[in-house]
């Protein structure tokens, strides 16, 4: 499974430049870990970094000025960096396989005469196939929608001239077979999960039909729930097993159609002859059973980001799902990004999994590894979990 080894970020919100791992100008830094979690107080940055993994899937599904207003965004002038002048900046710096060379992407989006955003630098890098040191070859380098792009074998280039300078050229030329490389990460790109889980729409009555993915704000809950019990039985009664165990009374879950044609997710509790529905299930109950029925996705999405998955659960629940989060991400699965303000969450967590967003005097965001912390390092490896040393301020004291 592919995994990013590293990100930068300059110019959007307020990060004016904070950079995650290795990435292709910082060879020394190690590489990001399969779950990563951000913390620190309200108003560091750690929305805008998810924030900046659904703007660059956006700019690749709806171009750049699309993208640049969707979520609310308000236009690029409220995206870049307050003060800054240059372009919004993005540098990632990822593998498809443990063994494949890394390939780095760098995108910089600037605004024109008429206000328009536009790509204004566009370039993808690979070492060739018998290449392992040396500089890599750029596959796709891109100046205002115009320059070259090199085939698999690196010995033909073609000239690449975009007919329009807001869409990215991995969108163009990611569904040409000759360019390989670049196909592949405009699908690495596509298949990311960023979760906006909306439990009031996981209540939603869905009409029925089998869904082998789990959407973005849970609305088809009850349609993956019955996929996942008709073609994956095993991983969906593990799943029922755990939620039995984290959530007291909980018998089984079932899937059931109501004479409208409508899917019904039916709860069976000990102790009740009549069974509940999605409707009277509280947000905690339905979040556990989205997340932990995501993490056993067949397929699952290359990067999942979620937000704050505290959020109506009780606290006893947490290490367990981030627990289970390590587990499938260093299964192979998907490499996860979480935001949390939960010390009971990062108990769970090594130092090497943990980074700290602060605002410094100029209020921009800064980024750092609590394993880069000596004091803490030494505290963890006496037995102190993460999460009691952040509570009790031994790192990440932040801004107040």
């Amino acid at each position: 499974m592919a995994q990013i080894a590293g990100i930068r970020i300059q110019n959007y919100r307020a990060l004016k430049d904070v950079t995650f791992g290795r990435t292709f100008e910082r060879q020394g830094n190690e590489e990001l870990p399969r779950l990563i979690a951000m913390i620190g107080p309200n108003g560091c940055g750690k929305s805008s970094v998810m924030d900046a993994f659904g703007f660059i899937g956006d700019c690749l599904q709806s171009g750049v000025e699309g993208a640049c207003d969707k979520n609310n965004r308000g236009g690029f002038e409220r995206l870049r960096t307050q003060g800054q002048k240059g372009p919004l900046q993005f540098d990632l710096y990822y593998r498809e396989s443990p063994d494949e060379r890394p390939i780095s992407y760098s995108l910089q989006i600037s605004i024109d005469a008429n206000n328009h955003p536009y790509v204004a630098k566009e370039r993808l890098r690979q070492r060739r196939p018998e290449q392992w040191t040396g500089w890599p070859l750029s596959y796709l380098n891109l100046t205002d929608g115009k320059g070259l792009a090199w085939t698999e074998e690196g010995n033909k280039k073609t000239r690449v001239e975009l007919e329009d300078n807001q869409h990215l050229g991995i969108t163009s030329l990611g569904n040409l077979k000759e360019h390989p490389r670049i196909v592949a990460f405009r699908k690495f790109l596509e298949g990311w999960y960023l979760s906006y889980f909306v439990p009031d729409q996981a209540r939603s009555l869905p009409t029925s039909g089998a869904q082998k993915h789990l959407n973005r704000t849970g609305e088809n809950l009850a349609n993956y729930l019955q996929h996942m019990e008709r073609l994956h039985k095993d991983r969906f009664d593990g799943v029922l097993k755990r939620v039995g165990k984290s959530i007291p009374g909980v018998k089984d879950i079932k899937h059931t159609v109501s004479e409208d044609k409508r899917l019904l997710i039916q709860f069976n509790d000990q102790g009740y002859k009549d069974p509940f529905y999605q409707q009277d299930m509280s947000d905690g109950t339905l979040k556990m059973l989205a997340y932990l029925l995501l993490l056993e996705d067949p397929e699952p999405a290359p990067l999942i980001g979620i937000e704050e998955p505290e959020n109506g659960l009780h606290h006893k629940l947490l290490q367990p799902l981030a627990q289970a989060m390590r587990k499938h991400a260093q299964a192979g699965g998907s490499q996860i990004f979480v935001t949390t303000h939960s010390p009971f969450f990062v108990d769970a967590l090594t130092p090497q999994e943990v980074w700290v967003l602060q605002k410094n005097e100029q209020g921009f965001s800064t980024a750092s590894r609590a394993a880069d912390e000596e004091v803490v390092q030494s505290m963890y490896a006496e037995g102190i979990p993460l999460g009691n040393l952040w509570y009790s301020d031994h790192f990440g004291k932040g801004n107040p």
